[in-house]
């Protein structure tokens, strides 16, 4: 009995000193394992600031540049506006008159080819067709991204055809300015020019407005146009119907008569479709060799165009007013006798994509188209 309670507690205090001793050992591993997670977080702590300092450095140094930038902008920009208004005080003390150098962005291409026959106001020959050929070297082609979205367009240009373009560059007290203009609804009756639309102004530069059909790169189709071709174009802006149309806008009595140019009817020779098929031919077999664009698909809009174009009298007010010369007729005015010249056979011409379209106006104010062919010199002038 003795022996076995003394195994017994030996027994026992074997058990607790293996105990103590695994104790110990996870004592010692539990120490272990904080200190390395002390060490590691002490580690990441101070990469931590290490990297917080360098990221605060580069904010610093970004911050500088970025100052240093705008010091520079805001510099840049006071010299501008310095050289700007230096600019204009020399040439305000240089030039009375204030000039601005203005350069055309953009040329016509446009089915008349002449000032003769070009509509007097636009949007009245619907099928009348032009290409605006914009300069990308000043107009690059994105900046007519967005025009497509508009059904029309304002386009302001130069009147380059006038005869009395020299007038421009002389002293304005020489230049013998016309105050008023006859005006074809008045029947050759003058009125001051700035009541009318005349191209004969003292900054000859138009306005005019058209129907944008296409954008193509630098290209801009337009129709119902009454600009001539060669015209150069200063600037393009989009129409806004709800800023752009007036209701209850008011104009003179005058302005109002909307028949007195237009014409009782339009007539075709027997064989002016096959003088017209030959020419056209011809025309569109030089296109292609030239890979030039037609603005036209064929040759019945063509002849369409010419009905829409001679539908209004697109003659001068002095032909209008004058317009026969021939056989004399002797009239009795206060016992004197006075000379008329009376003619009724002339011919006139049309231009239209550098085809001479001839034609003749009776005196009931029909039109009778007689043959078309070819345009072979930059006059064009009735003869008999």
């Amino acid at each position: 009995m003795r022996l076995r309670k003394r195994m017994v507690v030996a027994t026992s205090g074997l058990s607790r000193s293996l105990f103590f001793m695994a104790e110990a050992k996870l004592l010692t591993v539990s120490i272990a394992l904080t200190a390395l997670t002390a060490l590691a977080a002490a580690i990441g702590v101070g990469f931590w600031r290490r990297k917080t300092r360098a990221d605060e450095e580069k904010i610093r140094e970004l911050e500088k540049s970025l100052k240093a930038a705008l010091q520079n902008c805001s510099a840049e920009r006071q010299g501008r506006i310095r050289a700007q208004q230096a600019l204009r005080k020399v040439a305000k003390s240089n030039d009375s008159n204030n000039s601005y150098p203005l350069a055309p962005i953009a040329i016509t291409r446009s089915c008349f080819s002449t000032r003769n026959g070009t509509p007097r106001q636009p949007l009245i020959v619907p099928l009348a067709r032009a290409c605006l050929v914009f300069d990308p070297t000043r107009v690059p082609p994105a900046s007519l991204e967005g025009l497509e979205g508009y059904s029309h367009c304002w386009i302001i240009y130069v009147f380059h055809l006038n005869t009395d373009l020299d007038k421009l560059w002389k002293d304005p007290s020489r230049s013998k300015f016309k105050a008023k203009v006859r005006v074809p609804r008045l029947k050759g009756e003058r009125m001051g020019v700035f009541a009318t639309r005349s191209p004969h102004r003292p900054c000859p530069i138009g306005l005019t407005v058209a129907k944008v059909d296409a954008v193509d790169g630098n290209k801009v189709f337009i129709s119902g146009v009454d600009l001539v071709d060669g015209t150069p174009i200063l600037d393009i802006k989009p129409y806004l119907p709800y800023c752009d149309s007036i209701p209850g806008a008011v104009v003179p009595d005058w302005v109002k008569v909307d028949n007195l140019l237009a014409i009782t009817s339009v007539n075709f020779a027997h064989d002016f479709s096959a003088s017209l098929n030959h020419c056209w031919s011809r025309k569109m077999e030089k296109k292609k060799k030239k890979n030039e664009i037609s603005l036209y698909t064929s040759q019945t809009e063509f002849q369409n165009l010419i009905q829409q174009v001679l539908s209004w009298d697109i003659r001068s007010v002095s032909q209008r007013i004058r317009p026969h010369i021939t056989e004399n007729v002797m009239l009795e005015d206060d016992d004197s006798q006075k000379e008329l010249h009376i003619l009724d056979d002339i011919v006139y011409h049309l231009i239209l994509e550098g085809l001479d379209i001839s034609y003749k106006i009776d005196y009931g104010g029909n039109v009778h188209v007689e043959k078309i062919e070819p345009f072979q010199t930059e006059e064009t002038y009735a003869t008999s």
